[in-house]
């Protein structure tokens, strides 16, 4: 899954698609980089970020997948929000999978609008909101709570009448997590497994990578790589991030070298 940030302020690219033009030429070198999935986003949600409101995300979002769709009608979209008349305008735009960071919890019109278009959906883990996630997390046994925490999204939205096919699972690398916390949840991802779900996981460039190599101010694409080596190792199936072609291309090698 390939990252397009329609935003002045995500936390590693913010300003450089923001326009219309830019935005596409960044999806459509991400499909040409090797993406099977292009995640469009109007909202930064790093930690302490400024909420967007609904109305300047659609003005971001929905012209981008528009017009993507348009150029290339095979690509494979996701809206990247948590606000239920986003994901409807997107999905009216192409897009086919909404990508919640609240679990679709942050708006209950969301799980209508997800189950009445068909679309899939992605519900994810988050302690808190960005503005609080990353003030004194904590927990008492980290993957049983975000195992549980998933199961009952899982199956709260079975139950609301969304095909238990259509929904992959992420437990939120980064967001409400301290350095060790994401650490532990990258080693553990195949303890997930038994939800039954598709795994997502987005660590590409986080900051916990760079505390991690030592030196917060480097480049994160080896670390990012590293990263998505380990999960594939534990049988990750979507892995969200920014390098799309060199992350599939040690892919390649890695899946060969394993036989």
């Amino acid at each position: 899954m390939g990252i397009v940030n329609v935003t002045p302020d995500s936390f590693s690219d913010g300003g450089k698609f923001l326009d219309l033009p830019a935005a596409v030429a960044q999806a459509i070198q991400l499909l040409a980089d090797g993406a099977d999935i292009v995640d469009i986003g109007g909202e930064s949600t790093r930690p302490y970020s400024t909420p967007v409101s609904a109305e300047e995300e659609l003005r971001r979002v929905p012209p981008v997948i528009k017009e993507l769709r348009r150029l290339r009608p095979e690509a494979l979209v996701s809206i990247d929000t948590s606000k239920a008349a986003v994901a409807e305008a997107a999905i009216a735009a192409g897009a086919e999978i909404v990508n919640d960071i609240t679990g679709l919890t942050g708006e209950p019109e969301m799980v209508e609008v997800v189950r009445k278009s068909g679309a899939a959906v992605c519900a994810m883990h988050m302690q808190g909101t960005p503005q609080t996630m990353q003030d004194r997390p904590h927990y008492g046994n980290l993957v049983v709570e975000i195992h549980d925490y998933l199961r009952s999204r899982r199956d709260a939205l079975v139950a609301a009448g969304i095909d238990r096919e259509r929904i992959a699972l992420d437990p939120g690398i980064g967001f409400g997590k301290t350095h060790e916390h994401n650490i532990e949840l990258m080693a553990s991802c195949d303890q997930f497994h038994d939800l039954g779900c598709p795994l997502l996981v987005g660590h590409s460039r986080k900051a916990f990578l760079g505390k991690l190599i030592g030196d917060k101010n480097a480049d994160r694409t080896a670390a990012t790589i590293g990263g998505a080596l380990a999960l594939a190792a534990k049988g990750v199936h979507v892995l969200r991030v920014h390098d799309v072609r060199p992350v599939r291309e040690a892919l390649a090698v890695f899946t060969a070298a394993l036989g």
